[in-house]
């Protein structure tokens, strides 16, 4: 008699085999799904991290001192030192001419100017400006710079 191998694998092995993997896809399939949910909308992330900067930018570019001795207006294509930014804020994203971008209505800006030591440069002559833009759903950025009084 002989002894007549097995080729292949059989039906019960094969429906085993079908439903270990099917349990692994679907833990990893809803830890997936609940890492999604759960996670920050990085477009909203990027739009508000792309308005700090840019306004942040637009502060550090204007002059340290006021420059006509003058007080700005409220608005701000008037403000002509990065003081006049203290404690703006807005409901929506504007540019500078303070225009509302209507995609960007559900953000909200606020700025801070405060004099600051940097290293071995006086309060005095550093402001630290801290900018926030919150997005839609409570995403908060916020940017911190500094701006020396480094004109004679």
């Amino acid at each position: 008699m002989s002894i007549r191998r097995q080729a292949g694998i059989s039906l019960v092995e094969l429906i085993l085999f079908i439903v270990i993997v099917s349990i692994g896809l679907a833990g990893i399939l809803s830890v997936m799904n609940l890492t999604t949910r759960h996670s920050a909308d990085p477009m909203v992330r990027k739009q508000a991290l792309a308005a700090a900067e840019s306004l942040m930018e637009e502060i550090a570019l204007k002059n340290f001192s006021d420059p006509d001795g003058s007080e700005a207006g409220e608005t701000r294509p008037s403000f002509d030192d990065i003081d006049d930014y203290h404690g703006y804020s807005s409901n929506g994203i504007r540019d500078i001419n303070e225009t509302p971008i209507g995609a960007l209505a559900d953000y909200q800006v606020s700025v801070a100017v405060t004099a600051a030591a940097l290293g071995g440069i006086a309060a005095g002559e550093a402001l630290r400006i801290t900018v926030t833009v919150s997005g839609p759903g409570g995403e908060s950025i916020t940017l911190d710079g500094y701006r020396t009084n480094y004109a004679p």
